[in-house]
């Protein structure tokens, strides 16, 4: 199914870094774990599996890396049932970094549906914004740590 055939979150935004460093957080966790899950099982490879955690929530994901461009494109499978998502990075200029990321390819229908684009939009948004913060500015907002209470 292509994008244009199914529902599909996409978020955006422009990070004040050279492309290389911001797709370099894109792949290799330790990097990424500084503003998205709190540890990896490796970096992220074409054909390979990685599963990343979030420690705090008790939740992990399998993530199946489809395709690599470098500083261009990452494309990957996760989730039970799997959707696909796409990170595309373009250069603004030798300082600024445009990330799009789209998910999509979901099974639910009706509310359940909605449910799920609701939470991906806002999960997506919520690892943008910290990413940007990170990456720009070097704090550790903890964004994706405070988004839902534990106990």
């Amino acid at each position: 199914m292509e994008i244009k055939d199914s529902p599909c979150v996409e978020t955006q935004m422009l990070i004040r870094k050279p492309i290389a460093e911001v797709f370099k957080a894109s792949i290799d966790p330790t990097v990424t774990t500084n503003f998205w899950f709190t540890k990896a099982s490796g970096k992220l490879e074409v054909g390979k599996t990685v599963i990343w955690h979030w420690e705090m929530y008790g939740v992990s994901a399998e993530v199946l890396v489809k395709e690599i461009v470098p500083h261009q494109k990452i494309i990957a499978e996760w989730g039970d049932p799997a959707t696909t998502i796409d990170f595309n990075f373009t250069e603004v200029d030798e300082h600024c970094t445009y990330v799009v990321i789209k998910n999509y390819g979901f099974h639910e229908t009706g509310d359940d549906l909605i449910a799920i684009i609701k939470d991906a939009t806002g999960g997506f948004t919520t690892v943008l914004d910290a990413c940007k913060a990170y990456l720009e500015h070097g704090i550790k907002l903890n964004l994706v740590g405070d988004k839902f209470l534990t106990k």
